[in-house]
């Protein structure tokens, strides 16, 4: 059993902490914010992650998982420390790396014997280089030994503790083979490919990892956007295009867009790398551009089915940026519903996890539905920003019944173009087929 140390208590250290400790280790995952360790001591669990709570629960009762506000005293405890604090996107589209500094001085003045340094954090490329020096800078004795290491992680919000106890690979990179050993032993447990290089690396593979999927999904919303103007397919081209072994399905469905904490904030991030580097990623920014512009056919589906928006209501389903999570960071939500009101709609929306998380960031004026089809009835048109499986699994003949007119704007494309037409409604999804056969619905509730 190790005894590991996770500084930060947000999605990447919880989540890892908890794994770390279901597999044997003894974990103490600390943080500054007092509050929010009471929080976690109670199994008030500050995100919502299935599985998560459970997991929680069984790992404290067993005793190898803990909670605590006194950093300094778990730093001298632990053999392994895990800096997996936010690095939030600056104004400037780097990472603002000011929380791991503190950590890395932390770390530094409360170094009592040998320890390793692992980055958990998405960090730019040379800042495992800065944390040995910021670290070496804060020592009391300057002779005491540490080694840094980059471990970076690769979880999916909604199925993030599914990743880490299934985890594809663990990337480790550092300049001391005992250091990466002792920490491709801490990942024995999992049983997966162990790939070792050095801290720089390690540093660039999460964020060419997180970009290159990024990519992928811009690259098919552009096929999509030219599909809807040939009249071609898209949910068909990807498909043609996931059967070469060489491309694969994955990260082939076109919608609205990527959002959420790591493609957006990593892909401005590694633009900026590239910029401080010399390099022009030309690639990169189309990437960008291309998510940016995306979410706008959103208003380009409603002006077309309803004309002007003033005095119009519209139902929105889905706030969070993907399904089986309440992050609404970069969400599509947090744009279009501001842009629909400027317009001048009314509008009703619906999430079955992320209302509270998205409240604090949408305009007073949103009203919210604690049910679907509550927040359908009487409205001019649905907006699908998010597939909950609730959402893909709604009774479409009932919704047709409680919508004042049966127009559906899918930015995820939900649904196939039979059955909406089955159903008669006016139906826009994302490079595919307009469907027009929409007729009148009265509205009974």
């Amino acid at each position: 059993m190790n005894r590991i140390g996770v500084i930060g208590t947000g999605y990447v250290g919880l989540v890892s902490g908890t794994c770390f400790a279901e597999v044997g280790h003894k974990v103490v995952c600390c943080d500054i914010d007092e509050s929010k360790i009471t929080r976690l001591k109670q199994f008030n669990i500050p995100i919502f992650e299935p599985g998560l709570e459970e997991l929680v629960k069984k790992n404290a009762a067993e005793g190898r998982l803990s909670f605590s506000s006194d950093i300094a005293g778990v730093i001298k405890d632990s053999a392994v420390i895990f800096i997996a604090v936010g690095t939030p996107m600056s104004a400037s589209g780097e990472a603002d790396l000011s929380y791991v500094k503190e950590a890395a001085r932390m770390i530094g003045r409360n170094m009592n014997t040998h320890k390793i340094i692992v980055t958990k954090s998405t960090v730019p490329v040379g800042t495992g280089r800065l944390l040995e020096s910021l670290i070496r800078d804060n020592l009391p004795d300057s002779s005491q030994t540490f080694d840094v290491v980059s471990n970076p992680e690769f979880l999916r919000e909604g199925s993030a503790i599914h990743d880490c106890m299934n985890m594809e690979r663990a990337v480790i990179g550092a300049g001391n083979a005992q250091a990466a050993e002792a920490i491709a032993e801490l990942h024995a447990p999992f049983e997966t490919t162990i790939f070792k290089t050095s801290l720089e690396s390690a540093e660039m593979i999460k964020y060419a990892a997180n970009t290159f999927l990024a990519t992928k999904i811009s690259f098919i919303n552009a096929i999509a956007n030219i599909c809807g103007k040939v009249g071609a397919d898209v949910t068909e081209v990807a498909a043609g295009m996931g059967l070469d072994s060489r491309i694969g399905n994955k990260f082939l469905q076109a919608g609205i867009g990527y959002g959420g904490s790591c493609f957006p904030k990593d892909t401005y991030a590694l633009k900026h790398i590239a910029e401080e580097a010399g390099y022009s990623f030309k690639l990169l920014e189309a990437v960008i551009e291309t998510n940016e512009n995306q979410r706008l056919l959103i208003m380009d589906g409603l002006v077309q089915s309803l004309g002007s928006l003033r005095g119009k209501k519209i139902a929105v389903l889905g706030l969070s940026f993907k399904p089986n999570t309440d992050d609404v960071r970069e969400a599509p939500s947090l744009s279009l519903i501001p842009r629909m009101l400027e317009m001048g709609a009314d509008v009703c929306a619906y999430d079955p996890i992320a209302i509270r998380e998205a409240g604090q960031y949408l305009p007073d004026e949103v009203d919210y539905a604690h049910e679907l089809y509550e927040c359908v009835t009487d409205c001019d048109a649905c907006v699908i920003l998010t597939e909950w499986s609730e959402i893909v699994n709604m009774d479409l003949e009932r919704v047709h019944r409680l919508l004042r007119s049966p127009v559906m704007i899918d930015g995820r494309n939900c649904f196939e173009l039979d059955v909406m037409r089955a159903h008669q409604f006016e139906y826009h999804s994302v490079g595919r087929q307009v469907i027009r056969t929409a007729v009148p619905a009265a509205v009974t509730v």
